[in-house]
């Protein structure tokens, strides 16, 4: 019985073309195997994101669809003292809790890039603070805090130092101290593992070079340790304050806000606002208005990180 050759289609070229290119374009590979997770991150983030923006633009409630109002709840928010509160408080405790553990967690990687006694079990504990859940934490450092338990008054008072326990979350100020030291606590460690893994990327030789040169510590940090290990730091201290300027666990946990709103985030008056009060229009306004910062910390990162591509063996812009 004779054989009836099939004719040749455009589609048996199409797959013929899409076989060979993926056989010999490793970035179409590479798009196919990143397409399943694009999906997941547009399904669940992207999405999610939109949803909120276009939220902050009505009037909507919990259990009642909204309008359209345009610009009214960020109109209402300019006017809002709690909100501009919310943001001084935003920015204070952001800067002043990354600057203590980029300055801490440097300092704290150093150390253990040295060779020391019982080092490997050192790391682990350092990580500790990291790995116990947040929520852990807070409750821990409320009964630090407590007014009437507190170890940390106890141990003052025995000593002589002072006559009456501190109130470290109903005074103000001591209440924004107290919530920043909470938050350095448990980003050190993020911070001090990872600048060590940068740190152990620098070849030796480079030092010896440098002691050969006369270079003191102050000098080989300087100009050896500090340069080559300027890409990590911009990439740790991007999430470290995208991480604290979102915080709400540890803020909501320890003192919801209080007192007096002094410790409220942006994140926590959004919770507040939207979920608590049942304004979901207010609320998706409050953290949309978050956007425009993060966005201007994370290109702050990028453009440092174009500032040393000589480092890759690229030349810097």
């Amino acid at each position: 019985m004779a054989t009836i050759a099939r004719r040749a289609s455009p589609a048996d070229g199409l797959s013929w073309w899409s076989w060979t290119r993926l056989k010999h374009n490793r970035n179409w590979v590479g798009f196919w195997f990143m397409l399943p997770a694009a999906a997941f991150l547009v399904l669940f983030l992207t999405y999610p994101l939109g949803l909120g923006i276009w939220l902050s633009f009505t009037d909507t409630k919990i259990g009642r669809s909204g309008i359209f109002i345009g610009l009214e709840n960020f109109q209402w928010l300019w006017d809002d003292p709690v909100f501009w509160l919310s943001v001084f408080n935003t920015f204070l405790y952001t800067i002043v809790a990354s600057i203590f553990k980029f300055g801490l967690g440097l300092y704290l990687a150093i150390l253990l890039n040295r060779s020391i006694p019982f080092k490997a079990f050192i790391r682990a504990i350092v990580l500790l603070p990291f790995i116990v859940p947040t929520v852990l934490s807070a409750i821990a450092f409320w009964w630090i805090y407590d007014s009437q338990f507190s170890i940390i008054s106890w141990s003052l008072t025995k000593v002589g130092l002072i006559d009456q326990y501190i109130n470290f979350l109903g005074d103000p100020n001591n209440a924004r101290a107290s919530v920043i030291v909470a938050n350095v606590w448990r980003g050190i460690p993020f911070v001090a593992i990872t600048l060590l893994a940068g740190l152990q990327t620098i070849s030796p030789t480079l030092y010896e070079a440098a002691i050969i040169d006369g270079a003191n510590r102050w000098q080989m940090f300087r100009h050896v340790t500090y340069p080559l290990l300027t890409p990590i730091i911009a990439v740790v201290m991007t999430f470290s304050v995208l991480f604290t300027f979102t915080d709400f666990q540890l803020i909501y946990a320890m003192t919801r806000g209080g007192p007096l709103n002094a410790t409220h985030l942006m994140a926590t008056l959004s919770f507040q606002r939207a979920i608590l009060g049942g304004s979901l229009g207010e609320g998706a306004a409050i953290s949309t208005a978050m956007i425009p910062f993060l966005l201007g910390a994370i290109m702050f990162s990028w453009f440092g990180l174009q500032r040393r591509k000589w480092q890759q063996g690229g030349i810097d812009d």
